[in-house]
């Protein structure tokens, strides 16, 4: 037996309704479950119980042995003195509060069915699938629930994302663009130099980016000097000795301290190298002023001009410092951009959105939908069942379902699998 489980009976009310009694006799009507709680404290808040006839107000509390709140130490903590009601699979102790009084006890057992405990079973025997518990029926389940569940959990991913930049905000005392400075660093990265790269720029004081506006040299030399990587003494390239120079005068005036760590080479393509990112993101800074607002106020094919820059002439035949290669314009690929609107663009515009007290999640949408899906083995695994994935919103939302609920177990937070249940039982 599963805590979810007994979580989901009790919130949708899946047992006997006017039967209902207390491991001690008392007669149960379940006026209000309350409100399902997934922070600390009692499961459900502020519930309403009738117990013979008594009606009480307070907090429920669901194990699935009664001797898991001795476990749990629940005795000892005042956020359970409200508790009303203790909800249990098995009843093998009595439990009181600090005060010495017992909790009225229910115990499932004898009121849920064998149907429902068979359906969730099955959702959860590992013998029946390769990729997630409801595989087999996924497809099954009907698209108007489907698609509302796959809305909301875009909605979801963007509020995750809006923690991250919550904490930047707090820390830059809420200058966006220092935010988006900061954002654009840590998606320029990519999964091996993100952190490197945010700590980068948080060794700068935005006020010189914007003093270095239109100033390509000294905005470049800044960046890769910061990362560290104007230190080598052995290389001889003009270019670089002129960048290394420029940063020193930099890193004097403005007393720069340079991060710890330096950016990762090993297992990039030489496109996603930490010189070529930093030389297109300078690109970018020097020739935009106020990029933040120039973002906000766009929709996504202007803003794809924003980010349609080169680098400097030197990184056309360049990808590090030492060794020419073949000449090419390193501009910012479509699906770069594609990854920048996804993980910044977008993030961005719902928090500032939010910020302002003008949500318009529907721009949002369209944005997002106008999109290329992203490939990789969750949204292909999703194919597989035959789910059509057509645009950046629904990869997101997938993305999002695999990753928290799929992969924790979580079936009965899910639309798609309480609707399973619900169709089961």
């Amino acid at each position: 037996m599963r805590e979810d489980l007994l979580h989901f009976v009790w919130m949708y009310r899946k047992y006997p309704i006017n039967k209902l009694e207390t491991n001690s006799g008392e007669s149960i009507i379940v006026e209000s479950t309350g409100v399902h709680n997934h922070l600390s404290g009692p499961d459900f808040f502020n519930a309403k119980v009738e117990l013979n006839g008594q009606l009480w107000a307070g907090n429920i509390e669901i194990h699935v042995k009664s001797s898991d709140w001795y476990a749990h130490n629940h005795q000892e903590d005042s956020k359970y003195d409200n508790v009303v009601l203790h909800v249990v699979w098995d009843d093998d102790v009595s439990v009181f509060r600090k005060d010495g009084t017992q909790i009225p006890t229910l115990s499932l057992k004898q009121y849920i069915s064998l149907e429902l405990l068979e359906t969730y079973q099955s959702l959860f025997d590992l013998r029946n699938y390769k990729f997630i518990n409801c595989e087999k029926e996924f497809i099954d389940v009907d698209d108007f629930l489907r698609n509302n569940w796959l809305d909301r959990l875009f909605v979801e991913r963007l509020e995750e994302k809006s923690v991250f930049i919550n904490h930047l905000l707090e820390s830059t005392n809420n200058d966006w663009e220092q935010v988006l400075f900061l954002m654009l660093l840590k998606t320029f990265g990519s999964k091996i130099n993100k952190d490197v790269f945010i700590e980068l720029g948080k060794t700068i004081d935005f006020s010189i980016i914007r003093k270095l506006h239109q100033k390509p040299l000294e905005l470049e030399s800044l960046l890769l000097g910061q990362a560290r990587l104007l230190d080598d003494d052995q290389v001889i390239d003009s270019y670089y000795q002129l960048l290394k120079k420029e940063y020193s005068y930099l890193k004097h005036k403005y007393q720069l301290n340079q991060p710890y760590k330096t950016p990762e080479f090993f297992r990039l393509r030489p496109s996603n190298f930490p010189t070529i990112r930093l030389a297109q993101l300078s690109a970018i800074y020097s020739t935009n002023n106020n990029l933040f607002h120039l973002i906000i106020e766009k929709d996504e094919p202007n803003i794809s001009k924003i980010f349609n820059l080169g680098t400097s002439e030197f990184w056309e035949t360049h990808y590090n410092f030492g060794k020419t290669s073949k000449k090419s314009v390193k501009k910012i690929s479509n699906s770069f951009l594609d990854l920048l609107m996804i993980n910044t663009i977008i993030p961005l515009k719902f928090c500032y959105q939010r910020y302002q007290g003008k949500e318009n999640n529907e721009s949002l949408f369209k944005m997002m939908m106008s999109i290329k899906k992203e490939d990789n083995s969750i949204v292909d695994n999703f194919r597989k069942l035959h789910v059509s994935i057509k645009d950046a919103k629904e990869s997101q939302s997938y993305i999002q379902l695999y990753d928290k609920y799929c992969v924790k177990d979580k079936c009965l937070d899910c639309a798609v699998g309480a609707s399973l249940m619900n169709i089961k039982v």
